[in-house]
């Protein structure tokens, strides 16, 4: 037996094999929920929502279907599009809510936004799933009350609290390429205790991967052999502390620390020629670069105060963000001797705060929200470090972000109520790129209103409608307005902020035995932020461009019986976007049509087998590799086919505390690219085993 299939056995064999403890009589049935309530956002569908169309993933069914990270997780929602193995030259994982990114839906942890003062470049991959209790993500109507910036969508992560006077879990679990080679290894392990006035929470979690095997049908070229993918290796590992004081039925207040370390290398283009270390550089070689260090810690402090009047929730946060960028020599990684070659640092803080008051008045229920957060940005580059070469001066860069939101919510009779509200928002550059070589660049001001309507009808006869309308913008970042992208760019301070005008009406309910939630969505986007030609080989960003995004939603579920249940969702989405400097645009990365059908089959009493399958049309993927851009660019987009992919999870309840999860993504062992020369992981396995006490 080899080492990789020992080491899959004896991970079956922990499931039983870790002693579990029973719960108290008294905490058999709980008034409490695992899911941190402080932490979540203010969302439509609910009793009590402003409207709009959300969708949710729990951290149980990411496990249970071998999605580990947060772009696979969500990769299974109506709405929502993941690249995976993307991202060009930084191997960023992406994800699009109807067709809106990382800059235009932002990502919170536990209500808390994550935001990287240079140029907010998330890479989804690096976020991992095993301590959250549920994913919520908002497409297109986002709250005011949330704060700034969800001109698109929003994404939250919500991690667990206790339930019980004391608990426990841990997983390990192994990821596996088609020919049983394990490529990865990951474990997590929780303790917590939920008193009558108190509770705390501890949680760990670790990720080394290898990379990803790749189908047996891919071909191999000179840059990549096939078999295990080359420069694909990662590193993550995330903790989470926890104490909340719960002194009555009603407040909370809580303490929370998550600090999030991670590394990463980045694969090589299949199309574009790179320097392998043997030979002559070859013209219009790939970038040689690595990530030794992404990390990023938050300490929160949040509360909640009912008060005669209503309540008061705040939010007090301290973010920091480190990061290392290494650029080398050649695809050996070995020296960093050549002009090329650098290891640029990143020493990020951001300074927040946000408080909400609510006050019921009659028929109508008024809210208040105020949102402040100052980001530091502070970066050094160190040219040639094996030469020792001296590091340039650290460069400053500093921006404050306010918003002043209301929100009020008219309940006209039992069945239909209407949401209004209006933000002010303003973002402030204090400092850009100031070192004590370089009094730096100018400082720069934007503002925008933003505002939003909805109607929500819920008749007697059962499921609620929803008609809503919202005018939210988007802030430049400092790469927006400063960067120079290696002396291509001139910088452009003056950028306004882009603004969407998104209009939805959709549906939540039943029709008859089968669950339904419909949408119909169109959205355009002014002042798109593009390069535009500036004279001779330099261009600058500029609010020039205007995109388009519509579609329609369908998500279904149907209990058949007892034992089976059917589950589907489908998305079509048409995205158009104009620049007049640039002939033949696309939109990169969204399929226009995608589709997700999932069966589980209760087996036995112990035994659930979900087959599910995944559809993808064509999408275009970025310009073909060596386009050097000119006064008056035609792009040539590469188009990636559509494609299905076949999977397979089942769940075995060992015992009331114990699991083992299996999954298998690509059965078939497909060979596909969603962008182009990237191609995708082959047929992968995923085992987890699970202990509960």
């Amino acid at each position: 037996m080899t080492p990789q299939k020992s080491l899959l056995l004896r991970l079956i064999l922990a499931g039983t094999a870790i002693p579990c403890m029973s719960a108290s009589p008294a905490m058999a049935e709980t008034k409490w929920s695992d899911t941190f309530l402080l932490g979540t956002i203010y969302i439509g569908g609910e009793a009590d929502g402003q409207g709009g169309t959300t969708s949710k993933v729990t951290g149980e069914a990411a496990k249970k279907t071998g999605r580990p990270t947060l772009d696979e997780a969500v990769a299974t929602l109506p709405g929502v599009t993941s690249i995976s193995t993307g991202g060009g030259s930084r191997n960023e994982r992406s994800v699009y809510v109807r067709g809106f990114g990382r800059w235009h839906v932002p990502l919170s942890i536990d209500g808390i936004r994550i935001y990287l003062p240079a140029d907010n470049r998330l890479d989804f991959g690096r976020f991992l799933t095993p301590d959250l209790a549920e994913i919520q993500v908002q497409k297109s109507y986002v709250s005011v009350l949330n704060g700034p910036g969800g001109m698109g969508g929003a994404i939250n992560l919500v991690t667990k609290t206790p339930t019980e006077a004391f608990e426990g879990e841990i997983r390990l679990g192994v990821e596996a390429g088609n020919g049983g080679d394990i490529s990865e290894r990951n474990g997590y392990l929780s303790l917590g205790t939920r008193q009558d006035k108190w509770y705390a929470q501890a949680s760990l979690m670790k990720r080394e991967s290898d990379g990803f095997w790749l189908s047996r049908d891919f071909v191999p070229v000179p840059n990549e052999n096939g078999g295990l993918r080359d420069n694909a290796d990662t590193s993550d590992s995330r903790a989470n502390l926890k104490f909340g004081s719960t002194p009555n039925d009603t407040d909370e207040y809580v303490f929370s620390y998550t600090v999030q370390t991670g590394s990463k290398n980045a694969p090589y283009s299949t199309l574009l020629p790179m320097d392998t270390g043997t030979g002559p550089r070859p013209a219009g070689s790939q970038r040689d670069w690595t990530w030794p260090e992404w990390d990023i810690a938050s300490l929160a402090f949040y509360s909640h105060t009912e008060l005669d009047t209503g309540y008061v929730k705040t939010k007090l946060y301290y973010n920091t963000f480190d990061n290392t960028l290494s650029a080398w020599n050649n695809a050996l990684h070995e020296s960093q001797t050549v002009g090329r070659a650098f290891n640029s640092v990143y020493d990020d803080y951001s300074l927040g705060v946000s408080a909400e008051y609510g006050l019921p008045l009659g028929a109508h229920e008024l809210k208040i929200a105020a949102h402040y957060r100052s980001d530091v940005h502070r970066e050094t580059n160190y040219p040639t470090p094996t030469l020792g070469t001296p590091a340039d001066p650290t460069e400053h860069s500093k921006e404050e972000t306010l918003s002043l939101a209301v929100e009020d919510t008219w309940r006209l009779n039992e069945t239909l109520r209407l949401v209004g509200g209006l933000s002010y928002n303003t973002a402030k550059v204090l400092e850009a790129k100031r070192s004590s070589a370089s009094p730096g660049r100018p400082t720069a001001e934007t503002d925008a209103v933003d505002w939003q309507l909805a109607a929500i009808w819920a008749p007697e006869a059962g499921g609620e409608f929803h008609a809503s309308f919202s005018s939210r913008t988007s802030f430049p970042t400092l790469f927006h307005r400063f960067s120079t992208r290696f002396g291509t760019m001139e910088p452009n301070p003056d950028l306004k902020a882009e603004r969407a005008g998104n209009f939805e009406l959709g549906y939540s309910g039943d029709l008859g035995p089968i669950g339904l939630d419909a949408a119909i969505f169109y959205s355009r986007v002014d002042d798109l932020i593009q390069a535009v030609p500036f004279g001779g080989a330099l261009w600058q960003q500029q609010n020039v461009g205007t995109g388009v995004y519509k579609g329609v939603e369908l998500a279904a579920d149907w209990q058949v019986n007892e034992r089976i249940k059917i589950s589907g969702n489908y998305t079509y989405l048409d995205a158009s976007i104009v620049d007049p400097s640039i002939t033949g645009l696309r939109i990169t990365d969204i399929p226009r049509h995608k589709a997700w059908l999932a069966l589980d089959w209760q087996a036995t009493g112990n035994l659930t087998v979900s087959p599910s399958l995944e559809i993808f049309g064509p999408r275009w993927s970025d310009p073909a590799a060596g386009q050097p851009r000119t006064a008056n660019p035609i792009y040539t987009y590469l188009e990636t086919g559509g494609f299905g992919l076949a999977n397979l999870s089942a769940s075995w309840e060992v015992t009331p505390k114990a699991s083992v999860d299996f999954a298998v993504r690509n059965i078939f062992d497909r060979d596909v690219q969603v962008m182009a020369g990237y191609p995708e992981a082959g047929r992968t396995f995923y085992l987890t085993a699970q202990s509960r006490f």
